[in-house]
């Protein structure tokens, strides 16, 4: 996420209460996770698995629990607990606000269709000839493009499943990213589409999912997919254009599927797939094979195969 008001390392580090190491000067314009961070990030680490990518990574300034080497270029903020440190700077960026009326929306396009009872967070902005059917809720600075169609029930914008394990309990990281539906998309009753832990969740341009899909943070779904009824797609995937998932398949987080990619029902994926295959079963193997291996199965326990 972009942070409102930029700060240097020095800056947040006198914030903060943190020992500096390194370029204290460094300007921080962001926050990130480590899948996302780029020049001007503010990142976090607190163990020792994680150091070397982070301190790798493009992030500028990290937050780190305990003192390294600083690499050229960059600053280190020491502190005991830098996900909470972490987590303060993104609820100053993202503070929690009073729901706005849904009469006073920040953006509408022409044409657009506003059912009753929807709910539009700050920031929004929806663009022309939209249709958002009643009791849907479009999330503070989500972005619709032009043509969508968001049905009853559905939540665009609601925050990421994603929380840190500590001592006293599970404790929610806050989301600092958005959501944005291009062009054309579809989201059929009551779908969720989970904000970006710190980038944009993205459906792309013509896509149609179809009643509760469910979509996680800092998902990029490319044009034309199309996802049939309770599909749940796992945070931080990435989904070729024009890639098929039908009914209740289940893709676990960080995976990537190629584009034209087709996954069968109630299929569940926990790794990158090739693009232009079909696949099938869980774990899921190419439809061809799992359904030789489906067959070869019920001959060896002596089922005599029909169709009907």
């Amino acid at each position: 996420m972009h942070l409102p008001q930029p700060t240097t390392a020095a800056e947040l580090a006198d914030q903060l209460g943190t020992k500096l190491i390194g370029d204290g000067h460094l300007r921080i314009t962001g926050a990130n996770e480590i899948h996302h961070v780029q020049p001007g990030d503010l990142c976090f680490v607190d163990h020792p698995k994680y150091y070397a990518p982070t301190l790798a990574s493009a992030a500028s300034v990290i937050l780190i629990d305990k003192v390294q080497e600083c690499p050229p270029g960059k600053a280190l903020l020491i502190h005991p607990e830098p996900f909470q440190a972490y987590n303060s700077v993104i609820r100053g960026a993202r503070p929690q606000v009073q729901y706005e009326s849904s009469e006073a929306p920040a953006s509408v396009g022409e044409g657009t269709i506003i059912g009753p009872g929807v709910h539009l967070g700050k920031g929004v902005v929806i663009g022309r000839d939209c249709l958002l059917e009643p009791n849907c809720v479009i999330g503070e600075g989500c972005v619709l493009g032009d043509r969508v169609t968001v049905s009853a029930g559905a939540v665009v914008g609601g925050e990421a499943f994603y929380y840190k394990r500590t001592v006293g309990g599970l404790t929610a990281w806050r989301s600092g990213g958005s959501v944005r539906l291009e062009d054309d998309v579809f989201l059929g009753p009551c779908c969720t589409i989970a904000r970006g832990v710190s980038s944009t969740t993205v459906i792309g341009r013509g896509s149609k999912l179809d009643a509760q899909v469910q979509i996680g943070h800092d998902c990029r779904i490319g044009a034309h997919v199309q996802m049939a009824a309770q599909v749940g797609v796992a945070g931080n995937c990435v989904i070729g254009d024009w890639s098929i998932l039908q009914g209740q398949a289940g893709i676990a987080q960080n995976v990537t599927l190629g584009e034209r990619t087709v996954i069968m029902a109630q299929s569940g994926v926990g790794r990158n797939l090739p693009p232009g295959k079909s696949w099938f079963g869980s774990p899921v193997q190419e439809a061809r094979k799992a359904f030789r291996d489906l067959v070869a199965l019920r001959r060896l326990g002596g089922e005599r195969l029909t169709t009907e």
